[in-house]
């Protein structure tokens, strides 16, 4: 196993993660704009209508953890740790009334 870098950072890392996840999400965003071809009916066109729903839900979550992933970065300059009293996973809301 290679041994681990001395540059390594995880705020290094997850900036680079967020710059994946744009791309991703971009990628998503392009195939969702296509037009379905208006040749095909039955089958085929549920199947691409399928396809279109289903990028539209993993760019939905790509967004969302994306977030979460910009949260963990803030927490992570501001504290230069992961602070245990965040909850990550907590929906919009709850974060809110937490404060």
């Amino acid at each position: 196993m290679k041994a681990p870098s001395s540059n390594f950072t995880t705020v290094d890392a997850a900036r680079r993660l967020l710059s994946s996840m744009e791309q991703a999400i971009n990628g998503l965003i392009d195939e969702i704009r296509k037009p379905v071809d208006p040749e095909l009916t039955g089958s085929p066109r549920k199947a691409e209508l399928s396809a279109i729903k289903q990028s539209v839900i993993d760019a939905r979550e790509l967004i969302q953890e994306r977030q979460r992933l910009e949260e963990l970065i803030r927490s992570l300059e501001d504290n230069d740790e992961v602070s245990e009293e965040r909850d990550f996973k907590a929906g919009f809301a709850e974060r809110k009334i937490k404060g």
